[in-house]
């Protein structure tokens, strides 16, 4: 979700205003998604990278948050859907980090359409956790090193009990995937789109969609 900033430079206002009109997209496209019949959505609101930026604009995003999950969590509920964390959101304050376990806990029991919010993420970070942790294990003779592959490696992710990521999109003219789902999009289609995220809306979503229904997806093979 890229061009909150740019949004925002372009009507004179400041970054936290493009922020904001970022949450009421998240806002359009969570639910065009569900109409559409979207499985699972999953949204990069926050890397691990993200950390580097001001610390009034970190402080002014982690708000957002705080108020998304406020006043969204029950739309979420009564519309039967499930919210997922991927990421290392525990290194934020105890206050949100309890906020969203509580909103993770809401929705368990639901089993509709699934929504993931990125937080603190970076698949980089993912796939070296994967790594340590099968290491340690092959140290202390839990897991023979021969054994591993593909399915037993993806079965460690975050992402393990999540359908397969079909497309990736990226917003704003950016082309490059910025250290998102790496290893999930390895036969993903990727649509680069020019759209700034605050301006992307159900229609622009199910735009996407009906690219995606044209490509040919081959996995390698004829």
């Amino acid at each position: 979700m890229d061009g909150n900033g740019r949004w925002a430079k372009k009507r004179h206002l400041p970054r936290i205003a493009g922020h904001r009109q970022g949450i009421e997209a998240v806002r359009r496209v969570a639910r065009a998604a569900r109409a559409l019949g979207i499985e699972a959505l999953t949204l990069y609101a926050f890397s691990s990278e993200n950390w580097r930026r001001p610390e009034e604009e970190v402080s002014d995003l982690m708000g957002l948050l705080r108020l998304f999950i406020r006043s969204d969590l029950e739309e979420l509920v009564r519309d039967n859907v499930r919210l997922r964390i991927i990421g290392d959101y525990r290194r934020f304050t105890p206050d949100l980090v309890e906020l969203l376990d509580n909103a993770v806990a809401r929705t368990a029991v639901n089993d509709g359409p699934i929504l993931v919010i990125a937080l603190n993420y970076g698949a980089q970070a993912e796939i070296a956790a994967v790594a340590r942790r099968m290491a340690e294990r092959a140290r202390d003779g839990l897991l023979d090193p021969s054994v591993i592959d593909e399915t037993m490696f993806e079965g460690e992710l975050e992402t393990h009990d999540l359908p397969p990521l079909d497309l990736l999109i990226r917003t704003s003219g950016e082309v490059r995937l910025s250290n998102f789902l790496l290893w999930q999009a390895a036969y993903a289609e990727l649509l680069f789109v020019d759209t700034l995220w605050p301006e992307f809306d159900g229609d622009t979503l199910a735009q996407a969609i009906a690219a995606f229904a044209q490509r040919q997806r081959r996995f390698g093979g004829l």
